[in-house]
């Protein structure tokens, strides 16, 4: 039984983790380096992630400069920026890029809380389905004959209450991201 319990508890952790993930991707206005995490250069041959070809800095709050390694990268880093989702535009100077984030406007944060909030919903669910998948392993176990009936109750409580604060975590997440996005 504590193995199904601590299991789907694993799951429920990445299920969560990968949300901050996709947060950290969700541009706010406020310039952050993780915006470039899932940024791939075209580095001697291989698609390579920007932060191992580069310096990624933030001096000011709506500045980003990026320092390569190497010179004859800035073109390749600046095609991948361009060709990202991120609608940015870099310039060079041809030693650093420096990227300028623009302020957001308010149709465009309301699009991102939209987007926050599918991105939320759709981990809620994904929570939901792996405590159904929890409940379903103990009735096996309990059908083979290795739980009694009170541990498959007591292991679906204990189910429901870490489906209860993993789907909290991800609405306090939520919560701060749209804090943090409709902030001007």
């Amino acid at each position: 039984m504590q193995e199904v319990i601590s299991t789907n508890e694993e799951r429920m952790k990445k299920t969560v983790a990968s949300l901050k993930d996709g947060f950290a991707a969700l541009r706010t206005g406020r310039a952050s380096a993780s915006l470039f995490d899932r940024i791939r250069v075209d580095a001697y041959g291989e698609k390579s992630p920007l932060n191992q070809v580069a310096n990624i800095s933030v001096p000011e709050a709506r500045l980003i400069v990026i320092q390569p390694w190497d010179k004859g990268l800035i073109t390749e880093i600046e095609k991948a920026i361009r060709s990202s989702e991120l609608s940015l535009n870099p310039s060079n100077d041809g030693k650093v890029i420096r990227i300028s984030i623009p302020p957001l406007t308010e149709e465009r944060r309301k699009d991102l809380v939209k987007a926050a909030k599918n991105n939320a919903e759709e981990s809620r669910v994904s929570i939901r389905n792996i405590r159904r998948d929890g409940n379903d392993a103990l009735k096996k176990l309990l059908k083979d004959s290795k739980i009694t009936e009170d541990d498959e109750t007591k292991g679906a409580d204990e189910l429901q209450k870490l489906t209860d604060n993993y789907i909290g975590q991800v609405n306090k997440i939520l919560e701060e991201k749209e804090k943090e996005i409709m902030e001007v």
